[in-house]
């Protein structure tokens, strides 16, 4: 099925944010578009956050128990948990550790903390 422009802005399905033309994806948390009526969706990585990997990788490091890494990336539940617990008795904070070694540590929107220079 292909997308019809109606006059009317485009929305994602899943977070409900405008969507500009010629995406086969949400720019804004990643969803594909193309069971929607959209466009087919082309085989596409992983959508990358803006949050700087390095910056998160430090914040964890000297102040992980405090949660500040989680705050950084928008994930503020989990680091009120993390601040009150000492990153969850510094279990926690380990994993957060391995996690954005790997590149397999998400922001608040499910996209991968990948990117060690800046926001790209």
């Amino acid at each position: 099925m292909e997308y019809r422009d109606t006059g009317s802005p485009r929305t994602c399905p899943r977070c409900g944010a405008p969507l500009p033309g010629g995406v086969n994806f949400c720019p804004h948390c990643g969803a594909p578009l193309s069971g929607y009526g959209y466009a087919s969706a082309a085989p596409r990585t992983p959508y990358i956050s803006p949050c700087n990997r390095l910056v998160a990788l430090l914040l964890c490091i000297f102040v992980g128990c405090l949660g500040a890494h989680r705050f950084y990336v928008g994930k503020i539940g989990t680091g009120i948990l993390w601040l009150l617990t000492g990153g969850c008795l510094g279990i926690g904070v380990l994993v957060d550790l391995i996690m954005i070694c790997t590149g397999s540590f998400t922001d608040q929107y499910g996209r991968y903390v990948l990117d060690w220079n800046g926001v790209r």
